[in-house]
């Protein structure tokens, strides 16, 4: 059994997927270095290592999750932002041994705040949230004239195709059968008709606003724990692009709010309407939404989680090999949507509305 215990998809510490980093793993694929912090997050094994002084992010995947030519999609884009200014980490090298990928990251600058934090832990404070929403619109800015095409499929990414498309549910059938293993991991659920019901009414209140949507490469994972701090409490580093892909810059806002504003992991899901706020007005204090992104957030808020809970069922039923991991994603793919069309979901959904629509000048 490993001494280091890793988040799960509850509140409390599990065995790893993968195993840790070892410093000889290391020391082949940096040179002389060592070990000095593991990230407990669970889809990957990583670490923080020092060599010569300086510090490093080293991160391995099984190839079943990452091949060199799946992470240098992701990589592309992190050089294209860079050149444009953006706070994102330095891609220093990328290796295969065996069954595993390796990619080596300069460490960043900033402060790691919420290193220890679960996934979907809330803000520290509102400033922090309207801190995020200003570094969101900067780095979607940078993002404009990247140009590559979606990345190919792949396990964990957090894509935008089924409900961007004008027949949702033919593609979704075209999405599922592209994915063999989520295939098989959806034939025990009710998958067709939940997401007739739970699904498609709220792609219907979407369907009008799409064509008034640009496509654009995203980081769709934005939140606290992927952000390094400066002192002022603005942000200093954007980290971890793994699950980037062309979306839209609104389905990137839209997953941020969601992603850090529910507290899904807490009993009756509470929201956190003054951080949903904050984040919301410092993006739009750098890049205002247009009229037809204002439109489409509220709409977009309660899909957003959709692609991703699909591809973790994948990846939980064809990879890690975990049955109640597979059901916890297909409960997350339904349940999300469930508590969205309900009270407190339809609240979040109305103060985003009403908030995105007041488009600074």
């Amino acid at each position: 059994m490993s001494s280091l215990l890793s988040h799960g998809l509850g509140t409390d510490p599990v065995e790893p997927d993968w195993p840790p980093l070892t410093d000889t793993e290391v020391t082949d694929i940096v040179g002389p270095a060592r070990v000095i912090w593991r990230s407990p997050r669970p889809l990957s094994a990583a670490a923080v290592v020092e060599r010569s002084g300086r510090r490093l992010f080293v991160k391995r995947h099984h190839v079943s999750v990452r091949t060199a030519q799946g992470l240098a999609e992701e990589h592309t884009f992190l050089r294209h932002l860079r050149l444009r200014g953006a706070p994102v980490v330095e891609v220093l090298d990328l290796a295969t041994r065996g069954e595993w990928t390796y990619e080596v990251h300069s460490a960043g600058v900033g402060t790691d705040l919420y290193r220890d934090a679960l996934s979907w832990s809330p803000f520290r404070s509102p400033a922090h949230a309207r801190a995020a929403g200003e570094a969101l619109a900067r780095l979607h800015l940078a993002a404009e004239g990247f140009d590559a095409p979606r990345r190919q499929v792949q396990p964990l990414v957090a894509s935008f195709t089924v409900f961007a498309s004008a027949d949702p549910l033919a593609e979704l059938e075209r999405y599922v059968e592209e994915r063999p293993q989520l295939a098989k991991g959806l034939a025990e659920f009710p998958w067709r008709e939940d997401t007739s019901r739970a699904l498609i009414p709220l792609y219907e209140e979407l369907a009008p606003h799409l064509p008034g949507l640009t496509p654009l490469w995203t980081h769709n994972d934005w939140h606290a724990s992927n952000l390094l701090w400066n002192e002022d409490g603005s942000v200093a580093t954007a980290l971890d692009f793994g699950m980037s892909d062309r979306t839209t810059a609104v389905h990137d806002l839209a997953t941020a709010i969601e992603r850090n504003t529910v507290q899904w992991l807490q009993p009756g899901f509470p929201v956190r309407e003054a951080d949903a706020l904050a984040l919301l007005d410092g993006y739009q204090s750098v890049r205002p939404l247009s009229p037809a992104e204002a439109k489409a957030l509220p709409a977009l808020l309660p899909l957003v989680h959709a692609e991703f809970a699909l591809s973790e069922l994948g990846y939980f039923h064809g990879v890690t090999r975990s049955a109640e991991n597979t059901r916890l994603a297909y409960e997350y793919y339904v349940g999300h949507a469930e508590w969205f069309a309900g009270e407190s979901g339809r609240r979040l959904v109305d103060l985003c509305g009403a908030s995105g629509a007041e488009v600074r000048g």
